[in-house]
């Protein structure tokens, strides 16, 4: 990397997406065009080829994990080693669609925090879309993280708003709770979804909901405890 920061810092969790990496990496090269930016690649203890897939130059980073640890934390290492002043995250599965990172940075210019991308037209099954929408119903009433699609992995912020998180399994679910409850301006705009191509889900209908429901009562008692520090000093 050179010695400057760049403006912008993306990041991509990767799990067994040796057939995604290729047309990622390239579709990210594309949308940014223009940009001061970095690609931060975390393959979370893939068992197959995928870390050899990246195409490493000077805007490419690469962290790997000795073995699989989630999605949230492959998220949350990605940000802290970011350097860049606004951070970017996205699946690496290609439904998330790289075109779309220009427009939520430039949302940040209006003055918010975090932008959200929520999937207007989503490409999923009926009964996925379904159980989708209740979930996300669900977590927003109880949580109170005002966001409609908190499945949406496409997601930019400032670099200040890193502060919010906090490293636990199921963090990538609460991101913009977390982030809003600190105190920070967040916003949605709609994002392109694409059908899933190469590879499987890594989740199951069960398994979703139950780890999502487990982290979610958590989730609420934290924001329930969080206090505020403000102060000023006296001389």
């Amino acid at each position: 990397m050179p010695d400057s920061s760049p403006q912008l810092s993306v990041v991509v969790p990767l799990y067994n997406e040796e057939e995604n990496v290729p047309d990622m990496q390239s579709q990210l090269t594309a949308a940014l065009a223009g940009h001061d930016f970095e690609l931060i690649f975390v393959d979370d203890g893939s068992s197959d080829g995928t870390a050899a897939k990246v195409q490493k130059d000077a805007r490419v980073r690469l962290l790997r994990f000795p073995k699989n640890s989630g999605q949230s934390a492959a998220m949350y290492a990605g940000i802290m080693a970011a350097k860049g002043e606004i951070i970017a995250m996205l699946d690496g599965d290609l439904q998330n669609d790289p075109a779309d990172i220009p427009s939520l940075v430039k949302k940040l210019d209006e003055g918010f925090d975090f932008v959200c991308g929520y999937r207007k037209k989503r490409k999923d099954t009926a009964f996925k879309r379904v159980q989708s929408r209740i979930a996300n119903a669900v977590r927003s009433r109880f949580i109170g993280d005002g966001v409609r699609d908190t499945g949406c992995s496409l997601k930019a912020m400032r670099k200040e708003c890193r502060s919010a998180l906090l490293p636990f399994n199921g963090m990538h679910r609460f991101i913009p709770a977390l982030i809003r409850h600190s105190g920070f301006r967040i916003t949605e705009v709609p994002v392109n979804h694409r059908p899933r191509i190469h590879g499987v889900s890594k989740y199951t209908f069960w398994s979703r909901a139950l780890r999502a429901t487990k982290d979610m009562f958590g989730v609420s008692w934290l924001l329930s405890r969080r206090v505020r520090v403000e102060f000023n000093e006296e001389k």
